[in-house]
């Protein structure tokens, strides 16, 4: 090698160098980004835990005025403002209940679900808020009709036709399943749009409305 070209590659070498060494140190950052990124996911909690850990102190006595958890007439009263504004009273405190009920670590979702869960405690039907770091896992067609559909598709309440019952189902679906999902997505009669869930997804929907027509009971006529 000449001495010009060893020259040159001795000067590049510590280029090179430098460079790997703020490679590795970029990597290293976006690894503990991510890993303090999955922590908060997997340490954010339901409402239940929050409660238990930090609300019930005060709210399972009604200890310095706090509304008592199961007392329906103070949290209707309450709970008439709707979610964001009791949460926006948890976060900031009120009277002898100090800001995020002095559990600073606590995320605004987890407040938010603390007081859902404590509304629906009390003769409330909220929805639990699903997380803000972590997209909610989907549910399965069963599970949402356990959860919110059986209440009316069920015994049929207001003339919905019941899990199952092929024969109440068929004329429904006279211009395809996607319609009728569709019709179930944007409410129709006494059904409230996406069943009152909000947060269901179309795929969600979709599964929960397959599952009435195919996975439920079998009608009398039948057995």
């Amino acid at each position: 090698m000449t001495s010009s070209k060893l020259a040159h590659s001795r000067a590049i070498a510590p280029a090179f160098s430098s460079t790997c060494r703020l490679s590795a140190v970029a990597v290293a950052i976006a690894l503990a980004g991510a890993a303090f990124s999955a922590a908060a996911q997997k340490q954010e909690r339901s409402g239940k835990e929050v409660v238990e850990e930090t609300c019930i102190k005060c709210h399972g006595s009604g200890e310095n005025g706090a509304p008592k958890i199961g007392d329906q007439q103070a949290w209707k009263k309450l709970s008439s403002g709707g979610l964001t504004s009791l949460t926006a009273v948890a976060l900031k405190g009120i009277r002898k209940m100090p800001p995020h009920g002095a559990n600073m670590k606590l995320t605004d979702t987890e407040i938010k679900r603390a007081v859902t869960y404590m509304v629906n405690q009390s003769g409330g039907n909220w929805i639990e808020p699903t997380s803000k770091q972590q997209p909610a896992a989907k549910r399965t067609g069963e599970q949402i009709v356990k959860m919110r559909c059986a209440t009316c598709h069920e015994k049929g309440k207001g003339g919905a036709p019941k899990i199952g019952d092929r024969d109440a189902w068929i004329p429904r679906l006279k211009d395809g399943l996607d319609a009728t999902v569709r019709s179930a997505i944007n409410g129709h009669g006494g059904m409230p749009s996406r069943g009152g869930m909000p947060n269901l997804s179309d795929a969600e929907m979709k599964d929960a409305v397959t599952y009435m027509i195919n996975k439920g009971r079998v009608p009398e006529a039948a057995k």
